[in-house]
């Protein structure tokens, strides 16, 4: 190890960076949270251009990439909380808080995504669609004005992910672009410490 990299170790370990990625699990589930929630979302806003054929096809491929994004959060969240995976961060301060406070309002709001989905398509008596099977409604139906509502909710809520996710990117990008740290290299796919 050179004089010059023993240094850059030891500027990062003093700033909190211990020079540690993620790993291919994490930055896995987090790339694939992103392609389902965004790919959602688009779903969702253009649907209405289309005939009712292709429309239904859509929502039926919003449903279906919803149950995988349930799958994929449920993984993160435990790979997250398993001992071993987590990665100090780089941030400190109000940064750091900051940081916790995205991730955290993100989870929570992708967790109430997916119930909200759930809960207004069962609530109609109607399976949820995935890939071309259902999966039975697991709670009894509701009066129409409820699911409006979970809909409603639904909706909003998915605006808030996908605006909190953009900040979120804008603010790796500030990391990567503006003070130069780590923070967006240690979440992409085969990047070295």
């Amino acid at each position: 190890m050179t004089d010059s990299s023993s240094f850059d170790r030891v500027t990062r370990v003093a700033a909190g960076d211990d020079g540690t990625n993620y790993d291919g699990i994490a930055i896995g589930l987090h790339w694939a949270t992103a392609f389902l929630v965004f790919a959602n979302f688009i779903l969702a806003q253009i649907w209405d251009w289309f005939p009712k054929p292709t429309r239904g096809l859509m929502e039926s491929t919003h449903m279906s990439f919803g149950v995988v994004l349930t799958v994929v959060l449920a993984a993160r969240l435990a790979w997250r909380w398993l001992p071993g995976h987590q990665v100090s961060a780089i941030e400190a301060g109000w940064m750091a808080i900051a940081a916790k406070a995205t991730h955290f309002t993100l989870y929570a709001l992708l967790v109430a995504e997916a119930a909200l989905g759930f809960a207004f398509r069962w609530g109609g008596g109607k399976p949820m669609a995935f890939f071309g099977t259902g999966i039975p409604p697991l709670i009894g139906e509701m009066s129409k004005p409820l699911r409006r509502e979970l809909r409603e909710f639904h909706e909003w809520i998915g605006w808030a992910i996908v605006i909190l996710a953009l900040l979120h990117a804008l603010a790796a990008l500030y990391h990567h672009y503006v003070l130069k740290d780590r923070v967006l290299m240690r979440m992409l796919p085969g990047a070295r410490s």
